[in-house]
């Protein structure tokens, strides 16, 4: 077996963070919430049984380029496979799993009368491949394109009316998917993070003076794996209450509280192989931008430190047909993930969004 070495590199962060134990002691209470739940869902209001004639969820697997895919399938209440439904591809943020704001998203569009499908990213999560936590940016935005390969053929899918739905990394991934994918019809995101322009220029461009320097980490990191070495991780694997609290931007201290803490998940890390840099910082969500001709809602909440990559994106979507900023007033980045009150108006917007284009 590979010995795995862990090395802190992560953009933005203004302090050191060390990596520690998995079984750090400080999480692992928190991590074991997830087993209250018998399909380890660990969002508010999850599904806990399935029950004729109410929402209910479908874990399966498919095969994606040879590797399984896990994913969870919601369908409306009263489901009929033998009725024509319209489905939504819901597409995890950076670090997530289908556990977490996906699935809940993925209920709330179900209880609203779609189909909707989450499927954790190839791998990551519950899904195959090697190394763990790859995060490819060609990957995930074929995970999408996958998981519209599936729902189209699951039955009382009406393959004519899929929508996609991306949120925070899987928001940009989401607008790259549609961009040459026409099965979707309607393309949604929320609190959208732009990958490859935050790994490569840092976050809120942070990071411009370092590039060369990170790109020739990123190359060594690939020839020890090719090498059979070891490989090389760049993010969090675990994190203390005094190094949360001194982390001075929204996104990452309400972030690690979120996957760390009140929504930690065995399956959901903040890891990702240093090699991965070379195709994250070579790509960019908000590229071509002009080839989306469906209609667009990008959706953003109005004191999240990430909003300026939705408004860029947004900016650049010259062809996308009626396509709409909306505002989610006071909310941040991550709060858009789980706070009632803010899921509430993203959801409505959303079920508007797509019965109206759908």
């Amino acid at each position: 077996m590979r010995r795995i070495e862990l090395l802190i590199f992560i953009s933005l962060l203004t302090i050191n963070y060390s990596i520690m134990a998995q079984s750090n002691v400080e999480a692992a209470p928190l991590q074991e919430t997830y087993k209250q739940n018998p399909f380890t869902l660990v969002y508010a209001g999850a599904i806990t049984e399935n029950v004729k004639g109410k929402v209910n969820i479908h874990p399966v697997t498919y095969k994606l380029n040879g590797l399984e895919i896990a994913a969870n399938v919601y369908t409306p209440a009263n489901y009929n496979p033998e009725n024509m439904y319209m489905a939504i591809t819901v597409a995890h943020p950076n670090g997530g799993i289908k556990e977490q704001t996906a699935g809940l998203y993925a209920q709330h569009l179900a209880e609203a009368g779609f189909i909707a499908i989450a499927a954790d990213a190839a791998y990551q999560g519950a899904s195959g491949g090697e190394p763990r936590h790859t995060d490819n940016p060609y990957y995930r935005t074929e995970d999408i394109q996958g998981m519209a390969d599936f729902i189209a053929q699951f039955p009382g899918v009406d393959p004519n009316r899929i929508g996609a739905f991306g949120i925070c990394g899987g928001g940009g991934y989401t607008l790259k998917a549609t961009q040459s994918d026409k099965r979707f019809k309607a393309v949604a995101t929320l609190s959208m993070f732009n990958s490859g322009e935050v790994r490569r220029n840092g976050f809120q461009n942070s990071q411009l003076n370092t590039i060369q320097e990170r790109l020739k980490q990123a190359s060594n990191a690939r020839a020890r794996e090719a090498a059979g070495g070891e490989i090389i991780y760049a993010g969090v694997a675990s994190v203390t209450d005094k190094e949360i609290a001194a982390t001075k931007t929204d996104l990452y201290r309400e972030g690690y509280a979120y996957y760390y803490r009140t929504h930690a998940h065995p399956n959901s890390t903040f890891l990702y192989t240093m090699s991965s840099l070379l195709k994250l910082m070579t790509w960019d969500a908000a590229t071509n931008m002009d080839l989306i001709n469906q209609p667009l809602l990008m959706i953003a909440g109005s004191k999240a430190d990430t909003k300026y990559m939705t408004d860029e994106a947004f900016a650049k979507a010259t062809n996308a047909k009626d396509k709409e900023l909306f505002l989610i007033d006071g909310a941040t980045h991550i709060e858009t993930y789980w706070k009632p009150e803010y899921v509430k108006q993203a959801v409505t917007k959303l079920v508007d969004f797509y019965q109206k284009n759908l």
